[in-house]
Parts: structure tokens; sequence; C-alpha cells
């Protein structure tokens, strides 16, 4: 902001421009009455600094509780997820023991009991998008009356 006099020259000619009051300690005591606030406002002030220093208080507590519950519940589904790892893990060495025993049980003329035991025939349950309906029905008719050699 500008008080104060000052000189300049335009076209030649010297003059004297002004903006406010000459004096410099008239303008120094301007300038104190401006920035001088009524109490009120003051008041204000400082309660809305200590309203904003709860509520940053408030919203750091808040944080700290969802990382806590956040980590915890990372853990909880980390251990979830290892005991379904653990029982997916056990149920396919038994699925494939059991596949092994089988294997070793081959008796011409049941070929085609194995392969149906193989196959799955619930067509709700096929995740395919292609239609096997075909050659479900073909393989079901050969279990029920195998070829002849």
């Amino acid at each position: 902001f500008f008080t104060g006099a000052v000189d300049g020259v335009v076209n030649g000619d010297v003059y004297q421009e002004s903006n406010g009051p000459i004096d410099s300690y008239a303008a120094i005591s301007q300038v104190d009455r401006l920035q001088s606030e009524p109490e009120s406002i003051r008041k204000w002030r400082e309660e809305q600094k200590e309203r904003l220093e709860q509520l940053d208080a408030n919203s750091r507590k808040q944080e700290a509780e969802w990382k806590e519950k956040a980590i915890k519940e990372l853990e909880e589904w980390y251990a979830r997820q290892d005991e379904k790892l653990q029982k997916t893990k056990a149920s396919n060495r038994a699925a494939e023991e059991a596949f092994v025993n089988d294997a070793e049980d081959i008796f011409p003329g049941t070929e085609w009991e194995r392969v149906a035991q193989l196959c799955d025939f619930n067509p709700k349950s096929s995740k395919q998008a292609k239609d096997v309906s075909r050659m479900r029905s073909v393989l079901i008719s050969l279990k029920q009356a195998p070829l002849v050699r």
C-alpha cells in the first residue's frame, strides 16, 4: 500500500502526487488503526483456531484408529487365506492319492467307467462357455454300453 508524496515528471513538468496524508507519522497511526481489530473479532479468531486444532486432533485420532483396524482386518484376511490354502492343499493331496490308487486298478473293460469318473456330467456346474452336451451324451452312452472289440 502506498502512502506519502512522490515527485514525478510528466512531459517535462514537475508535479507532486499525493495518496493520503503527507506526514509519515500520521500514515503509521492510520495503519495501526486499520490493523487493530475489535475484541470480538480477535476472540472469534482465537476460538476458531482452537476449534480447528481440535478438529485436526480428532481427525488424526480417527485416522490412527482406521489404520489399526485396517491392519487388523488385513491380518485376519491373510490368516483366512492361509487356512483356505492349507485346506486346498490337503484336499488336492488326498485327491491325487486317490487318483493314483485308482490308476493302479486297471482291468480290461473298465476304461469308460474310469473316463466317466474323471468327467463332470453336471451341466450346471460346468464353467465352460462351449456346448459339450453331445460329448457328454456320447460318454454316458459308452459308459452304459461299452464298445466291444
